[in-house]
Formats: structure tokens, C-alpha cells, sequence
């Protein structure tokens, strides 16, 4: 299974959609909260090029956030990358 790991804060409507999405695909996340982070909230910048939540990780791939997921999972490239073993 891959290894799932979303930057996000509590109350990001895109965060909520993107938790529920992962929810419905019956796969866990490893869920890092940035609201009141400044270290988590600067990693994050760091190794995503961006600023905004949530900011989502499969494997060592950085997806983006909750659009670029559900423009994925609309493609059918989502699953795919889902069953993935982490290398």
C-alpha cells in the first residue's frame, strides 16, 4: 500500500474534501496539521514549492492539492497510485 501524507490545517474546506475522498477509498493518511506549525508549515513550503493546503504526497510523488487529487481520480490514475508499495 502507498504511503500517504497530506499537510493540511483543521478547517481547509479543500483539506475536509481531500480527507473525505481518501475516506471513500478506504486508505489512511498520515495527516500533518500546519495551523499552528510554523516548522510542519515551513517543510511543507520546502518540499512542495508551495504555500496553500492541503498539500498531498503519495510516495515520494508529490500530487499537489485537493484539484490536482480529484483531477487524478476523475482520470482514473488515482487508484493506480494508491495500491502502490512505497520505494
Amino acid at each position: 500500500m502507498s504511503r500517504i501524507r497530506m499537510y493540511s490545517t483543521r478547517y481547509c474546506p479543500f483539506c475536509v474534501m481531500a480527507r473525505e475522498l481518501f475516506r471513500r477509498k478506504g486508505v489512511e493518511i498520515e495527516d500533518i496539521p500546519v495551523d499552528q506549525d510554523r516548522e510542519r508549515r515551513a517543510e511543507m513550503e520546502r518540499i512542495s514549492g508551495r504555500h496553500t493546503v492541503p498539500q498531498i504526497f503519495i510516495n515520494q510523488i508529490h500530487v499537489g492539492g485537493y484539484d490536482d487529487l480529484a483531477r487524478l481520480d476523475y482520470a482514473g490514475q488515482l487508484d493506480p497510485l494508491l495500491k502502490e508499495d512505497e520505494s
